[in-house]
């Protein structure tokens, strides 16, 4: 069940020091000062998925500032990640300034001073990780906080779909899911750092063939199904299309050439199995994912040399 925090029941003049407390026991302990004479109500409703904890937060305009004193007191660090639905934000942390607008998110490391300004009334989403579970060197996050990243291409947009899309549905994973999507998660944001660092060609292949094999997996189990389709399976993964084709060029192939070798090949096992002569071929292409007999067919020659029929003649 999620934790649900809000102000809206108190009056105006107690609503500062609650919302100060709420924001400092959600996140990290910081200073926040709010902008209005008279303080909008603020909601904070936060959930956990293993080690991830995802908070959504609709307040009025106020200035969170994280300080030495907030981070010599810390425990653990945070990497936290914002996504921005709602009004616009202004994130300063290691000499960078920068403007984080609806659809956009940025990336905050605990462990050192930062400052944010949210102007109006706004809404955005936080992804708490702990700093210790991302696999990345210091320098590479440091030279990532207080930039921002675009959902429109390339492995941000990836990351702002898988994480919008989990937060949406938080509430229906038991813990066993919830520790894997949190897993996947930050695999995505190790791969995302690693991408913008350029680093990809030593580390992010790692977490790219984790992903891959993870899709195969999800074919195979699917693979009898004739709809399957390349934006199935990335919307499967939250993923886009072109990233899921990209990480098939890895093996130097395309995923409908996969799939329809993997057919092929249980086509071909089941063509020579004693109940599987019972069957028909064009039962056991259906079977498999063809949804043509004639196109079967065509496939099947030219992977083999040979037709179907003849196959099971001759083995």
């Amino acid at each position: 069940m999620p934790t649900v925090l809000s102000t809206a029941p108190l009056s105006a003049t107690d609503r500062a020091e609650i919302w100060h407390e709420a924001v400092s026991g959600t996140f990290v302990p910081m200073e926040v000062n709010l902008l209005e004479r008279e303080p909008s109500p603020g909601t904070i409703v936060s959930s956990r998925l293993g080690s991830l904890q995802i908070s959504r937060v609709q307040a009025g305009p106020q200035v969170v500032t994280r300080n030495k004193h907030h981070i010599s007191r810390a425990d653990s660090e945070s990497l936290i990640v914002s996504l921005q639905q709602r009004g616009t934000a202004i994130k300063e942390q290691d000499g960078r300034e920068t403007l984080i607008k609806p659809g956009e998110f940025s990336i905050s490391d605990s462990s050192r001073l930062f400052r944010k300004k949210l102007e109006g009334e706004f809404t955005f989403t936080s992804f708490h990780f702990p700093r210790e579970d991302l696999h990345v060197r210091d320098e590479d996050l440091q030279a990532l906080t207080a930039t921002t990243f675009t959902s429109e291409q390339g492995s941000a947009a990836l990351v702002a779909t898988y994480l919008a899309r989990m937060a949406r549905e938080v509430e229906c994973f038991d813990d066993a899911v919830g520790r894997r999507l949190a897993a996947t998660a930050l695999d995505l944001m190790v791969l995302l750092i690693d991408e913008r660092r350029g680093r990809f060609a030593s580390e992010g292949p790692q977490v790219a063939a984790a992903t891959l094999e993870r899709v195969k997996d999800y074919i195979m189990r699917n693979l009898d199904d004739p709809d399957l389709s390349p934006s199935r399976i990335a919307e499967a993964h939250f993923m886009s299309v072109r990233y899921l084709h990209k990480l098939f060029q890895c093996d130097d192939t395309t995923v409908s050439a996969w799939i329809r070798m993997q057919r092929l090949e249980r086509c071909r096992r089941e063509l020579l199995r004693p109940m599987g002569r019972e069957r028909g071929v064009a039962a056991i292409a259906h079977r498999w994912g063809f949804a043509s007999h004639s196109h079967f067919s065509r496939a099947f020659r030219a992977a083999y040399g040979t037709t179907p029929s003849e196959w099971r003649v001759q083995g």
